[in-house]
């Protein structure tokens, strides 16, 4: 009997401002990952901080027609989190953001109910913009696991504070040697993380688990529009299909070798779902024309 598996995105939300179009588009890796989720068949809830502009409002209406919860979300006077953004050929280039704007400024201050609403997930996930590291060790309390994408910000004694609540973990590495993302990827094992997935862009992506490491080649995109939200969507739909390609509901289930052929599995989904996200206007579509400040000060 098949399980309705879900998966709770805890932290960013912005409006993606492309000067270069006019438009602006909801997004923010959290609010990404429970789009890309409900596109991957798990449902989906986000929990994050809202200013009260039209941003906020943006992302609000767009969660709403997605049908995806957010109904534990902490609503703030201000200015919500927005980035400017502009495109080079298909290549999207990130000119600046608020900092999360009201996010930056308030903490999580998780209570009870939160996380016995939290608990009834089977996978957090969240990211180092969601101004969440100081939460993730009562976040690890609720015995749900946590995915955390470290993008291509780290550093050692980062990886030291928040790997040991991680237990799926993502970091971009195309700036990397292979030398050095493979000492990196065994930095945050070391540091406790159980699945560590290593991207590197057009040249696939590697996978870190008990010491081994598993590769997978990208897919090609035919139709590449914007490569907007092109990480989020590989990282949903790798938690996606391990859920999805379980027996249990765990990220973590079976013998190395049947997780060896889980994890690539789930990477091949995850690069297939990747081209595919790069045939959308920004992150996932919704865009509507640009309103409110468009500098960064």
């Amino acid at each position: 009997m098949s399980k309705n598996y879900k998966i709770i995105a805890i932290g960013d939300n912005v409006c993606d401002k492309y000067l270069s179009r006019g438009k602006m588009y909801p997004g923010g890796q959290c609010v990404n990952t429970c789009v890309y989720a409900k596109m991957n068949g798990i449902e989906s809830s986000y929990l994050g901080k809202y200013g009260n502009d039209e941003v906020a409002m943006c992302v609000q209406e767009t969660l709403k027609q997605l049908g995806i919860e957010d109904s534990f979300c902490r609503h703030y006077d201000g200015e919500n989190g927005f980035a400017l953004v502009t495109l080079q050929g298909n290549d999207r280039v990130f000119l600046g953001s608020n900092k999360g704007g009201i996010a930056k400024e308030y903490s999580f201050d998780f209570k009870k109910m939160d996380f016995d609403y939290i608990k009834k997930f089977d996978v957090i996930y969240t990211n180092l913009n969601s101004y969440i590291e100081d939460d993730l060790s009562k976040l690890y309390q609720t015995g749900i696991p946590i995915a955390y994408d470290f993008s291509l910000k780290w550093t050692e004694e980062y990886l030291k504070k928040v790997c040991p609540f991680v237990t799926v973990a993502m970091m971009s590495c195309a700036h990397l040697t292979a030398q050095q993302r493979e000492a990196e990827m065994k930095k945050a094992q070391d540091n406790g993380v159980k699945i560590v997935l290593g991207t590197i862009g057009e040249d696939g992506s590697y996978v870190l688990y008990k010491d081994k490491f598993y590769y997978a080649s990208a897919v090609h995109a035919d139709n590449v529009i914007d490569t907007m939200g092109a990480g989020d969507s590989y990282f949903s739909a790798f938690l996606c299909e391990l859920l999805n390609n379980s027996i249990t509901g765990k990220l973590i289930e079976g013998t190395e070798m049947q997780m060896r052929e889980r994890l690539i599995k789930a990477m091949n989904i995850g690069a297939s779902f990747a081209a595919k996200v790069c045939a959308m206007e920004g992150a996932f579509g919704y865009g509507v024309p640009i309103v409110g400040k468009t500098e960064i000060i």
